[in-house]
């Protein structure tokens, strides 16, 4: 049996006891814009330019190696795509101490998300029992699976997402949670 009263609270997300209590649009609401991420502008040559005029390092579908957990902890946006190809999606993302991904479901994607730095609380399926996750541990959400991970540690959340297939626009970023509830596709 799970205690649903406190998923949220603290971290500038909705506090949910239920699915209907919480906004399904994606990122939830009553999220704090701060962003305690700092940018460094560290992009190569073979950078994109998203469809905001701002610099994505999405080098898909091109081939390529990475080293992805370094990738991961040196990204500093809310969310970055870092790759793109016609089946798969790989995206970076930076959770600010205290805040969250927000309840979200992707109705036909599979997503895998691997935490590199940090402690999380994860949420998952319909009865939302809260599972604490750290570094090295990774989570598994099949489509059509109602999910949130907050940022419970006292260091910036780190991780990177695999959806399959992409679940958004090549060349995706955004610099904080407020620049995501805001972009609509």
């Amino acid at each position: 049996m799970c205690n649903n009263d406190n998923y949220g609270s603290g971290c500038g997300c909705n506090s949910v006891s239920n699915y209907g209590s919480a906004s399904r649009s994606g990122y939830g609401s009553g999220s704090s814009c701060d962003n305690n991420c700092t940018r460094s502008c560290d992009w190569n040559d073979n950078c994109n330019v998203n469809q905001c005029g701002e610099m994505s390092n999405d080098c898909g579908p091109n081939p390529m190696t990475a080293n992805i957990n370094q990738a991961a902890r040196n990204n500093t946006d809310f969310r970055n795509t870092f790759w793109t190809g016609n089946h798969l999606q790989i995206t970076l993302m930076c959770i600010p101490v205290g805040s969250c991904i927000g309840l979200e479901m992707h109705q036909n994607t599979d997503q895998f998300i691997y935490i590199v730095q940090g402690e999380a609380l994860v949420q998952l399926g319909e009865t939302q029992c809260p599972n604490r996750v750290a570094c090295n541990n990774a989570i598994l959400v099949p489509a059509g699976t109602w999910h949130n991970v907050i940022n419970i540690g006292n260091i910036p959340l780190k991780l990177y997402s695999i959806y399959a297939p992409p679940q958004h626009p090549r060349g995706t970023l955004h610099r904080t949670k407020c620049d995501a509830e805001r972009d609509v596709y």
